[in-house]
This record gives C-alpha cells, sequence and structure tokens, in this order.
C-alpha cells in the first residue's frame, strides 16, 4: 500500500476543479439595512434566520427596513483591506452579497434604480470587490437573491403578507403535514405578464453581473424555495449563465441545476458525497449587529473547517461588514487568529483530500506523500494511527514548530504474515501542546 491508498479522491466540477480543495473560503453579507444593526433582509418579512427560532429579533416594518437606503453611505469601505485580510487567514475564495432578498443593489445595473448606484456612496462595490479580490490572487463569487422583496412584478413584500409563508419551507412537503396550513400557506403570486417581466429582470441582472466584472468564479444563489424551479425557468438560467461564463461555479439553490452541496450553519448529519460547501457565521446572524451576537471562538471555528475539509467539504465563513462598510473588531480579531494558525498550518486544510481507512481519534486529510493529524482533541501519553503503511514512514513532526515526534509501530503478528502488505499501527508520544489552537502531525512516507 502507497499513502495514495488512504487518500480519497474527490470529484471534481467540470470547469471549478479548484473547488473541490479549495478549503476554506470567505463570505460577505452586507446591504443598508446595515445602517440600523439589523439581520439583512430577513427583519422585513418578520422572520428570524437562526435555526430554531421564528420571532424575529429585529422588529421593524417594510417601510422602516428599506428607509436607510437613501443614506447609505459606508465611507470607510475598502475592498483591498478585506481582501487581504482574507488570503492572509487562508481563504482561497470570497463570495459577495450582489443583492439579497431585500432588493438593494450592491452593484450598478440599469434594471434597478435601488441600489448604490443611486444613493450617496455612489462606488460600484461590487466592482471595487471583485478587483480586490482578483488582486490577492483569489477566486471570486457573486451571491445573488432570486426574490427581490423589493420589486413590484415579485411582488413587493408588504406588511400585510406576514407571517411569512411555509411554501416550500422543509415540512411543507412532508406527509405528517400534508392536513395543516404548512402545506398550503403560498406566497402571494403576481400575474403571469409581471412574472414574465421579473424574469426579464433576473436575466438581465445575471447578464449584468456576468459581463461587466470580468472572470466570476462562483454564482451563489439564494432564496430558491419561495418559487417551484418551473416558475424560476431553472435550466434556462443555467444555460444562460454557462453561455456568459463557462467555468462558473454554480451552487445548488438553482433548483435542479447546481454542481455543489450548501449545507447551512450546522453540520449535516451525513456529508455529502461530492463537491460541497457549509456556510457558517462567526455569531448567530449574517450581518452586522449592534451588541454581542454569540460569536465562536477562533478554536470553534477551526474544528469546523477541519472537521469539513476532512469530509471532503469546504467552510465558507461569513463576515458582515458594518454601517461604515468598516469589519467588526471581532471579525477582525478572528481573521487574525486564523492567519496565525494558517502560517504554520494551511498545507493540512487547503489543498488536501479527505482519508478513507484511517483509524485515528480524529479527523484526517491527505495529500501525496503525507498524512496530517488534526490534534482537536488534546492527547494523552500517546497518539495512536492505525492503518499505515508504517514502513513507508519516513518522518512524524510537529507542523506548529517542526518538532520531531518520537514513534514506535507494531503489526498484528498473524495479519503481519499474511497480508502481504505494511499496514500496522503507529503509536506516538504525544508532545505537550505547542500552543497553536489546534496542533496538527504530519506523518511522512516514502515511494
Amino acid at each position: 500500500m502507497t499513502d495514495a491508498g488512504f487518500r480519497r479522491p474527490t470529484e471534481r466540477i467540470p470547469g471549478g476543479e479548484w473547488f473541490s480543495g479549495a478549503g476554506f473560503g470567505l463570505f460577505v453579507h452586507w446591504d443598508q439595512a446595515s445602517q440600523q444593526g439589523i439581520e439583512i433582509s430577513w427583519p422585513l418579512v418578520g422572520r428570524s434566520i437562526i435555526p430554531g427560532e421564528d420571532a424575529v429579533e429585529d422588529a421593524v416594518t417594510v417601510a422602516e427596513y428599506q428607509a436607510t437606503a437613501s443614506t447609505f453611505d459606508p465611507v470607510n469601505w475598502d475592498a483591498a483591506d478585506l481582501a487581504r485580510r482574507a488570503r492572509e487567514a487562508g481563504a482561497t475564495y470570497l463570495v459577495f452579497t450582489a443583492r439579497h432578498h431585500a432588493g438593494y443593489n450592491m452593484f450598478f445595473t440599469e434594471e434597478s434604480d435601488f441600489g448604490v448606484q443611486h444613493g450617496p456612496f455612489g462606488r460600484d462595490i461590487t466592482r471595487e470587490f471583485v478587483d480586490a479580490v482578483r488582486a490577492e490572487g483569489l477566486k471570486v463569487g457573486i451571491y445573488y437573491s432570486l426574490p427581490d422583496w423589493n420589486h413590484p412584478d415579485y411582488p413587493a413584500f408588504r406588511d400585510e403578507d406576514r407571517p411569512y409563508k411555509l411554501e416550500h419551507w422543509p415540512a411543507a412537503g412532508l406527509a405528517e403535514f400534508a392536513d395543516t396550513p404548512d402545506a398550503t400557506d403560498r406566497h402571494r403570486r403576481s400575474s403571469p405578464e409581471e412574472w414574465s417581466r421579473y424574469l426579464d429582470y433576473v436575466r438581465a441582472q445575471l447578464t449584468e453581473l456576468l459581463t461587466n466584472y470580468g472572470q466570476i468564479d462562483l454564482l451563489w444563489f439564494d432564496g430558491d424555495w419561495e418559487r417551484s424551479a418551473v416558475e424560476w425557468t431553472a435550466p434556462a438560467l443555467r444555460r444562460l449563465i454557462k453561455e456568459l461564463q463557462p467555468d462558473v461555479v454554480i451552487n445548488d439553490r438553482l433548483p435542479g441545476q447546481g454542481d455543489y452541496r450548501t449545507p447551512e450553519q450546522g453540520f449535516p448529519l451525513t456529508p455529502p458525497t461530492g463537491p460541497w460547501e457549509l456556510c457558517l457565521t462567526i455569531g448567530d446572524h449574517w450581518a452586522w449587529r449592534t451588541g454581542p451576537d454569540n460569536e465562536k471562538s477562533a478554536r470553534s471555528l477551526l474544528v469546523t473547517l477541519i472537521d469539513v475539509v476532512a469530509r471532503g467539504g469546504n467552510l465558507l465563513l461569513n463576515v458582515g461588514p458594518g454601517p461604515d462598510g468598516a469589519l467588526p473588531a471581532v471579525e477582525q480579531e478572528r481573521l487574525g487568529e486564523f492567519a496565525e494558525w494558517m502560517h504554520a498550518h494551511a498545507e493540512s486544510v487547503i489543498g488536501v483530500e479527505p482519508t478513507v481507512g484511517i483509524d485515528f481519534h480524529g479527523p484526517t486529510t491527505a495529500r501525496a506523500g503525507r498524512l496530517y493529524l488534526h490534534l482537536t482533541a488534546v492527547p494523552v501519553d500517546e497518539i495512536i494511527v492505525r492503518g499505515l503503511p508504517v514502513r513507508r514512514i519516513t518522518r512524524v513532526h510537529r507542523l506548529a514548530d517542526d518538532l520531531e515526534l518520537q514513534h514506535d509501530a507494531s503489526f498484528e503478528v498473524h495479519e503481519a504474515s499474511i497480508a502481504g502488505d505494511d499496514l500496522g499501527e503507529l503509536r506516538i508520544v504525544a508532545p505537550a501542546p505547542s500552543g497553536a489552537l489546534i496542533d496538527v502531525v504530519a506523518i511522512d512516507f516514502s515511494e
């Protein structure tokens, strides 16, 4: 057995081969309502976006939510600074909310006068983002909401449309809810003529985003649940997108047309077998909110990153600029902590593959000639790994400080004589923690 025997190859997206193994990306949620220190879009419809919560945390009317559009002037927005911090934190791609559900356009568009183009800021935030990310050598992703709760032809959401309809919500399609309001609670529909105009609007905006901003590497749809795949004309939208950007990667929220899965806010009980990405907030919300937001520690976020990558996925970690465009201090701190850890450990989570057949009390990743043991639980006395080609081991060391680790190998006596292979058990003397947020042990193998 060679080291390739425990590396599990990941499925690659044609044209978007970079995505599998990308490891870590940064999501940016932001629009004009961030001036109010409230969640993006969801307060407008009176619903929480926190898993398991229904009551909205930020109680505003539709008019109150949109009232600050005319004053959006984020004078401290610095796309170059954001992109630099992302690169230093180990991100290989970024995704930006060009338009979220509430309809405020963070890019210049001829299809609407509701956006940054017509506000006091007057700069194309999306263009600045795209240029800055590309300048750092990172992949560019654009988030685009299929619904526009401010567009008259969608139709625009009204206060009297509350509570938010349950149509297409997970419970709506379950048999046990067949005789309940969950199964029949429908969003207000536009007329056929209005819907046709709305789809023209979506196609025109997608055309702008995919022709005016150079190479777009990833298109991140959202809000698909409010209409069916037929209503979205999903296959036709994919054809349009691929005609404009043949190599763009599309997430699974363009119904039936996505290239990869996007679980959100919680680790999936069964990780997808194909390409996938977990999107996760640092606090409870996606956009900047006034005051503490139950922020996760850097160590907690790194454990999630490692667990995701060890199962063949990417982590898309969210940040939300504040009213003036600057990143909140706690998010700067988390990115700084990631950067410090990535300095010595990036090779264990970026460009790696998951493993198969390794028996170890923790997540593992691998690349040609090297296996990584992530010590997410601090070992006592020794680190035990089974299923390795132990005769091919050339070196065992810790990434944080290059410390050589004492180790010994053994075989089950009967299997060693009949297996015709060199698989066995490796016992490593556990060193005292280095001080890194999570230590990683690298095991090298000869050919």
